[in-house]
């Protein structure tokens, strides 16, 4: 039997593990990440790059029920071929491609690959591509990379910005281009912190409160605050339930829910809560949504 996870669109929670480190894809599985990310690119030496791959080659063939997603390394390395040829294997469900530029890079990486692409826009050149990036054969999902990205436009992150509010242009460029695109909302960039699951669920929420519908996660503590901030609450589905029964009862009539007046926009905000937790498979009797 394959491996049940959530195709990559709709992913919420993205783990990453090292590819020189096969032994803890099975940990990763284990923790429920949506999507397990076996990286060969930055979390692995260039030394250790031809055996890493070889030993994912090996772990792939010997788990051929399991589904994970590949980082490969970006275009113009010297490993980016043979680690698009790894990615036609079975087991892979899809690839992260770093340090995306241009739609070509996509469209290659696909018709080599012969899997998803989910690009990630870490450099000034990728930013300025977005918009055919999006629109490439094989791109089912934009990712953000803001690490790359602060040290090539010389960001210099602040702690006490706790919003991030100097990568706030640049996170609103990739949820307008996947709109545009008609792609699912963008998986925003890491948490660096660990062991800080009270600042992880703030910068989740905060990143789906702007737009995305995921996250990329650096350890396995992360992923249940992560995944719960991008997953439709009991509160927010009863909230939808009673804004879609009192538009219909309204019949086009103006209606008002907790005391405020529901319009269209409204209304389409409910309809994409019922959406999602039917898409997630979320299932809340009726009984446990009663004020």
């Amino acid at each position: 039997m394959v491996s049940k996870r959530p195709h990559l669109g709709r992913a919420r929670s993205f783990l990453f593990v090292p590819a020189s480190r096969c032994e803890r894809i099975v940990k990763a599985i284990a923790t429920d990440s949506d999507a397990v990310v076996v990286d060969l690119e930055d979390a692995v030496t260039p030394a250790d790059k031809s055996s890493a791959r070889t030993g994912l080659s090996v772990w792939l063939d010997a788990n051929p029920e399991e589904r994970v997603a590949v980082r490969v390394n970006a275009a113009g390395t010297p490993w980016h071929e043979a680690d698009l040829a790894i990615c036609r294997h079975r087991s892979v469900a899809g690839l992260l491609l770093p340090k995306a530029e241009n739609a070509a890079q996509v469209v290659h990486a696909y018709s080599v690959s012969g899997k998803s692409v989910l690009p990630i826009i870490e450099t000034g050149a990728g930013l300025e591509g977005l918009r055919e990036i999006a629109n490439a054969p094989g791109c089912v999902r934009l990712v953000f990379g803001k690490l790359d990205l602060a040290v090539e436009l010389d960001l210099v992150p602040d702690e006490s910005d706790a919003d991030e509010l100097m990568f706030l242009p640049y996170r609103a460029m990739l949820v307008l281009a996947s709109q545009r695109a008609g792609l699912p909302a963008p998986v925003d960039s890491v948490f660096t912190v660990v062991g800080d699951p009270a600042g992880l669920t703030r910068y989740a929420q905060r990143a789906r409160r702007h737009g995305f519908g995921g996250v990329l996660l650096i350890h396995p503590t992360q992923v249940f605050p992560a995944t719960a901030a991008f997953t439709p609450s009991s509160a927010d589905i009863a909230w939808a339930r009673a804004v879609r029964a009192a538009a219909d009862s309204a019949g086009g009539a103006a209606a008002v829910v907790d005391g405020r007046m529901i319009d269209l926009p409204v209304i389409a905000r409910a309809e994409r809560i019922l959406a999602l937790a039917d898409l997630l498979g979320i299932t809340v009797p009726p009984t446990q949504l009663s004020p």
